[in-house]
Parts: structure tokens; sequence; C-alpha cells
């Protein structure tokens, strides 16, 4: 079984709207009410899309794992539209052998310059993610992006997601203001910061530990060298001495002999 990956773009504006926008025309004044009691819902439930990234580090290459285990009240969940801050320009999508996945893009009103002296004209704005057979209610799963974080620390990232059920949806795109506790926020947006970039050098280190090591060694060796030779002495000293002893037992066996004679 395979996932297909499908790219549309969008010419100019802001293709999170246009989706919604869409769907508020699809479904009429009487769904849009409706969201808005299931997310009300789904707070009361601390439901929650939670992203994890394997990295924060500014610059760093980040896998975001996006899960949730719920549904709009107990309607199951059929698509997950993941949308990009701007900071970010491009996000590549894992596949998942239980969803479509999609690539939007968008123009952007101005060229781009990046960090790498390249010039872009369009950006992905979001992943959707589209179920094959609708995700019930209580049942955990997990999407996956990678993205390029940016090279500025501190940034706080943020991912709304707009999770469409058989039944409703909820806008989990909200954001916490100055001083307010996002825990306090009925449909959070999904969200991290940037951290310190993480510091160069550890293989010169290791290059300076593995130096050290091999003089120790050398040394080591050095010294065990000197042990042997002088173990090396010793042995020929003994030897000495045994012959030694030997000459003289030959002697005395000589002067026996010669004593016996003359009797």
């Amino acid at each position: 079984m395979t996932t297909q990956i499908t790219h549309t773009a969008r010419t100019a504006g802001d293709a999170r709207t246009t989706r919604r926008t869409a769907r508020t025309l699809r479904t009429g004044l009487a769904a849009a009410a409706t969201i808005g009691l299931l997310g009300v819902g789904a707070a009361a439930a601390s439901a929650h899309v939670h992203v994890t990234p394997d990295s924060t580090a500014a610059g760093s290459s980040s896998l975001l794992t996006f899960d949730f285990a719920h549904g709009c009240e107990s309607a199951p969940t059929t698509e997950i539209a993941i949308s990009l801050p701007a900071q970010i320009d491009d996000a590549t999508p894992t596949a998942h052998p239980g969803w479509e996945v999609e690539k939007v893009e968008e123009a952007l009103e101005t060229p781009k310059k990046l960090e790498n002296g390249t010039t872009i004209t369009k950006r992905v704005s979001e992943i959707v993610y589209t179920a094959k057979e609708p995700l019930a209610d209580g049942v955990r799963d997990a999407l996956q992006i990678q993205v390029q974080l940016p090279v500025a620390e501190g940034e706080t990232l943020t991912f709304p997601v707009l999770q469409t059920c058989t039944e409703g949806a909820t806008d989990w795109a909200q954001v916490a203001e100055a001083g307010q506790d996002s825990h306090d926020l009925e449909s959070p947006a999904p969200s991290f910061a940037v951290t310190a970039a993480e510091a160069a050098g550890h293989g010169q280190g290791t290059a300076e530990g593995g130096s050290a090591d091999k003089e120790q060694a050398s040394s080591t060796s050095a010294a065990g060298g000197g042990g042997n030779n002088d173990g090396g002495a010793g042995t020929a000293g003994w030897v000495g001495l045994g012959a030694g002893l030997l000459g003289l037992l030959a002697g005395v066996a000589a002067l026996v002999r010669t004593r016996g004679v003359k009797k």
C-alpha cells in the first residue's frame, strides 16, 4: 500500500483561509455553529493536538510529530491540515499508509532570499493529510513532517491544525497572548520554541582527547619496554651466577678425585 503525495499551488492569499472558506460554504451556518460547540467540548476534555520535535536547535533539521487521540466529540477524523509558520518555507511529509498527503504551496507577494543565497517566489504553506478511512474517536495516530528550523533562537513556532471530522471540525489555532497561559485556551495551536544552536567543536575535543590517549599509550608502552629490558638484564645475571656455581662444583669434584688417587 502506497501513500500518494500531491502538490497544490495557490497563486495568492492564505491557503488556510481559502480552505476554511470553502468548508464554510459547503457546510453552511448550521455546521459553523456546530464547529464552535465541538471546539468547546473538545477543549473541556483536554483533547488537544500536540507537536513533538526531535530537535529544537536553531538551524537544525527537525522531524515534527503531530499526535492526537480524539475526533470531534464522537465523530471520526477525516482530515488533518497543518499550517506552517511564516519562518518555515518548506516541509517534507512522511508517508503514512492510512492517509493521503498533499503539499499546498502559495505564491509570495515579494521574492524571499534564503540564508544560502537562493531566492524563492513561493513556499509550502500547508501539509494536508486525508484519511483513507475515517479515524475513530479514541484511537491515537501520529503524522510527521520534516522541516528546517530558522537560524534565530528564541522564536516560537506555531503550527495551527484544522481537524475535520465526519461531523463538524475543530480549529486548533489559538495563540496565547503575552502573560496568558496556553493551558487556558480552548483550542491552542501546537507550538514550540527554537533553542540555541548546537555547539560546534565536539569533534575537535574528541580529536584532542584521542591525541592525549595516544600520548599516554605511547608513554605507557615506553615504560613497559624499559621494564622488559630490566627483566632481561636480571635474567642474564642469574644465568651467570648459575654457570659460576657449576664451575665451582666441577672444581671440588676434581679435587676429591685427585686425593683419592694419591691414597
